[in-house]
């Protein structure tokens, strides 16, 4: 009788993925900044543990998709913390000014 080996996700896989999304969805906010700097954190943790023993774990296709999506939401987050600076930074009617420039309707 063979023994058969049930592969699991591995450590962190789903908490990375999960992290990414959310980090999508709060991308113009600074909680997307923070939410995709752990994800990434986590999907990296993931894709050592799944190198280390292929044999043992699944979801590589979540580890991937978890570190995209969390590089996609620091990206994000960090363009929307610059834009909140440089919006500060000219003040109200500046920012107003600035989104008219860019052909951007509020």
């Amino acid at each position: 009788m063979t023994e058969q080996i049930t592969k699991q996700n591995a450590p962190n896989a789903v908490a990375s993925m999960v992290l990414g999304i959310s980090s999508l969805v709060f991308g113009c906010f600074f909680v997307g900044l923070v939410l995709g700097i752990i994800g990434l954190i986590l999907g990296n943790k993931a894709q050592a543990a799944y190198n280390a023993n292929p044999s043992l774990y699944t979801g590589e296709g979540m580890i991937k998709a978890g570190r995209i999506t969390s590089i996609i939401g620091i990206v994000l987050g960090a363009v929307a913390i610059i834009w909140s600076l440089i919006a500060l930074a000219i003040g109200g009617a500046g920012a107003f000014a600035l989104w008219e420039m860019m052909g951007l309707d509020l």
